[in-house]
């Protein structure tokens, strides 16, 4: 069973896709903050981490630079979604290797199952 890190402190959304993950047959492990993310990915090394940008303690584009750094995780497959435009932080985040970068508002559901099934399965 293929796992996926949600790295998102708000709980409408952590709720939305735990669920829709796990219908789909993923098995689903949730952090609500940076610090707790890169934790869960050193000791369960997830298939796909989707990430929020905006996290607390570590924020998304420290995580992505963390990651990107490490031999045993620089090969993870990350989604990013965020309420900001890539435009709007201070890095290039196409820099980091991630698949896919959805704004919150602009995703649906179901884009984000498609999208999950068609880099997992």
């Amino acid at each position: 069973m293929k796992t996926i890190l949600l790295a998102e402190d708000d709980p409408f959304i952590i709720d939305i896709y735990t669920n829709q993950f796990g219908r789909e047959g993923y098995r689903v492990d949730i952090a609500r903050d940076g610090q707790m993310a890169l934790e869960k990915i050193k000791n369960n090394q997830p298939d796909l981490l989707v990430l929020d940008i905006n996290l607390p303690k570590i924020d998304g584009c420290e995580i992505l630079k963390i990651i990107r750094e490490n031999l045993k995780t620089r090969n993870l497959k990350v989604i990013v979604i965020s309420n900001l435009a890539p435009k709007d932080y201070p890095d290039d985040i196409s820099d980091f290797g991630v698949i896919k970068y959805f704004l919150k508002v602009e995703l649906t559901p179901e884009e984000m199952i498609n999208t999950v099934n068609e880099i997992l399965k």
